[in-house]
């Protein structure tokens, strides 16, 4: 701790006693003071000065008329416009508007149709159509200008909007005053005639709906006869296909039964050749394990018995697969046993075929097979056996009888289906009859069904007409609310249309002005831009040849010497936010000692950079700075900025330090500050175990590089 406290001591004598050194970091101290302010002035309430902003205004619009009314919408805009002072609206004509905009003198242009009016009467005609207000925007003039010109631009037809809504409604409003006036004079006669009019109209959705089902059903009735007469000759010829195919299937199912009966025993030789595969393998595991013949006569009997087991398992395997398909025709279950027996041989003879080849294999390099291999053999073959006799003894009991049995069913089934079909095809002749028949009555009816709806609407329709006025006046209370409702005052409805609601803000954490919003971000920046200043001008290493030091007393010893004067530049730019700018801050505090300790990380990690890396370090630090800038959301929202801004925003220095500044700004929420000051103790932990681990190994490692790049005398 006295080397580290020596080198801080005498890093301070020597700014105090050389004024060279004292001007040097003086400059230092303010000059990121310089860049905050600039910065924060600039973009003071740039939104409050867009009155400069120049927009052409060109009218063509010649006029039109509503119900005898003459309008001009496009001098009314023109009026509006003269009155905001928002934009700096310059009125011109089209040519000048369009020149001016193409060569910068404008930002933007309006222009309003000559048809602008025209186009907005077209709502009192049956094809209404939109008018249209031309907009033009140089977009290379500025970044931000299109987006403020749109806004007026947007304001503007928001504007005509609303006036032409209140307007419309106004319009509206007058006429729902004369039909209550005409309501109110015809009281009496709606009176009278209501109970007749309902009366007649409650009796005409049933007739309705009477001739309607009827023709609905005729027609579906006519449908269905002319497809059945359609469809008639191919049910015809597809019961003659049916016969025959009936035939054939009994055919095929007499030779089936024939060919079962004929190819059973060799089933059975199958079966049989199962077992004798099972007891040779069986025999040849006892002769193996008992008499332990040659070598060469051991493997021969055994690769001829692996050549039988491999048989065994093909044929256990056919006979299964057959055995499924036979229980899939047939629809049962009883052949489930045998064919999970023939899967438990195939699985046993699969096994011992295994267990021979590890039993060759051990004969092969010279050793004594095991002998629990040779018992699990005799064992394996015993099961296979066991099983193959079992199924053997099945066979003539249990399958071959079920499956014969399953075939005469079957052709029981089909004898019964031919003798339908047959039937069928007797009886067709007489069923077109019928259906020729049907056709022509249900043809007679429709025509009667439709002259007899044709005769209803128009005794309908006069009354709906008026029923449709009176269906919700039932009760005189209820006609005089609505008439009542209609005589309100036209004027104040159409206003209250034309904007029914009303925003309603409500500011958490109020900010007065934009300039007191970016601070934050600019301050945050120009203190790291400060710690870049302190490392690009003063050395990072202590040169006393005359005291050995150690690399972490080299360390920390100069870094007091950069915090102490990155602090000085943290108190000149806070405190000149609040006091000379004017800033806005909630907490001045706060904001001041905030200030100091993004200070004091920034300095520890620009500082350990440079002092673990050299030049490359300050190359690092300009890179981060660079990555912070959009990665932050310091200026656009995050949400905004393309997504690998957004994946590397939670890692950025930047993301917590603007965060806490901006909680000082606006008022403070503590769980917000400490989640800012953990991640912030992250990184000064992760600094100072880079700068005290590697410190000393880089630096020794790239000592030969930095003295060669030094002999360049290109780079210090």
């Amino acid at each position: 701790m006295n080397k580290i406290g020596t080198i801080y001591r005498t890093d301070l004598k020597k700014i105090a006693t050389n004024w060279a050194a004292a001007v040097v970091i003086l400059g230092l101290v303010f000059l990121p003071s310089l860049y905050a302010w600039f910065n924060i002035k600039a973009s003071w309430d740039p939104y409050s000065q867009t009155s400069g902003i120049a927009i052409a205004v060109a009218n063509n619009d010649t006029g039109s008329a509503i119900r005898g009314k003459p309008i001009n919408l496009g001098n009314e805009i023109i009026t509006s416009l003269k009155d905001n002072k928002k934009i700096g609206w310059t009125f011109v004509s089209e040519e000048e508007a369009i020149k001016g905009v193409q060569e910068g003198d404008f930002y933007a242009s309006i222009v309003i149709p000559a048809d602008f009016s025209a186009k907005i009467a077209t709502i009192m005609t049956n094809q209404p159509q939109k008018a249209e207000i031309i907009y033009t925007v140089n977009e290379k003039i500025n970044a931000i200008s299109p987006k403020i010109t749109a806004k007026g631009a947007s304001g503007v037809i928001e504007e005509v909007n609303q006036n032409f809504i209140k307007t419309a409604n106004g319009t509206i409003f007058r006429i729902f005053n004369e039909i209550g006036v005409e309501l109110q004079n015809q009281l009496p006669t709606i009176e009278k005639l209501k109970a007749l009019v309902f009366r007649l109209e409650g009796m005409f959705p049933e007739i309705n709906q009477a001739v309607g089902r009827g023709l609905t059903d005729v027609d579906r009735a006519a449908q269905i006869a002319a497809k059945v007469q359609k469809d008639l000759p191919l049910v015809a010829e597809l019961g003659k296909d049916g016969t025959d195919f009936s035939r054939r299937l009994g055919d095929f199912l007499t030779k089936s039964e024939d060919a079962l009966i004929s190819v059973s025993p060799t089933i059975k030789a199958d079966l049989a050749l199962l077992q004798q595969a099972a007891a040779a393998a069986e025999q040849l595991a006892a002769v193996l394990q008992e008499n332990r013949p040659d070598p060469a006569v051991a493997k021969a009997l055994i690769e001829q018995t692996i050549k039988r087991l491999t048989v065994a398992a093909s044929v256990t395997d056919k006979l299964k697969q057959a055995l499924a398909r036979l229980e899939d025709i047939t629809g049962g279950t009883r052949l489930k046993p045998a064919i999970d027996k023939l899967g438990q041989a195939q699985s046993r003879f699969q096994e011992q075929t295994a267990t021979l080849t590890k039993i060759k294999n051990a004969i092969d390099k010279g050793e004594q097979p095991a002998a629990e291999l040779f018992d699990r053999m005799r064992a394996l073959a015993a099961e296979t056996n066991a099983i193959s006799g079992d199924i053997l003894g099945r066979y003539d009991s249990e399958i071959q009888p079920f499956v014969l049995d399953a075939i005469e069913q079957a052709k029981k089934a089909n004898q019964r289906v031919g003798a339908v079909l047959a039937d069928a095809v007797q009886k067709l002749p007489e069923v077109t009859r019928v259906v020729q028949d049907v056709a022509k009555a249900l043809a007679t009816g429709k025509k009667e069904l439709q002259t007899i709806q044709q005769s209803l609407p128009a005794y309908e329709a006069q009354l709906k007409a008026l029923a449709a006025k009176m269906r919700a006046l039932d009760k005189e209370a209820n006609l005089r609310e609505i008439i009542d409702l209609l005589r309100h005052d036209a004027q104040k409805e159409s206003e209250f249309f034309a904007e029914p609601v009303v925003l309603k803000e409500n500011r958490l954490f109020p900010i007065p002005n934009y300039g007191s919003a970016m601070s934050p971000f600019f301050t945050t920046l120009s203190l790291w831009v400060g710690a870049l200043l302190l490392v690009s001008l003063l050395t990072v290493e202590v040169h006393h040849p005359e005291t050995p030091y150690r690399s972490y007393q080299i360390y920390f010893g100069r870094f007091f010497t950069f915090l102490t004067i990155a602090l000085l530049q943290s108190l000149f730019v806070t405190l000149g936010d609040i006091y000379l700018l004017g800033t806005y801050v909630c907490d001045k505090l706060w904001f001041v000692l905030f200030g100091l300790v993004l200070s004091a990380v920034f300095m520890l990690i620009v500082y350990t950079l440079v002092s673990v890396f050299g030049n490359i370090g300050k190359a690092l630090a300009i890179v981060l700075l660079v990555l912070q800038l959009a990665g932050s959301g310091g200026t656009f929202p995050i949400q905004v900025t393309p997504p690998f801004f957004q994946a590397i925003h939670p890692f950025l220095p930047f993301t917590y330090a603007i965060s806490m500044m901006r909680e000082a700004v606006g008022g403070i929420l503590w769980h917000v500050v400490t989640r800012d000051l953990m991640m912030l103790a992250v990184y000064v932990g992760i600094f100072l175990l880079l700068g005290l681990a590697l410190k000393k190994v880089i630096n020794r490692a790239s000592a030969g590089f930095i003295q060669k790049a030094k002999e360049s005398k290109l780079i210090h």
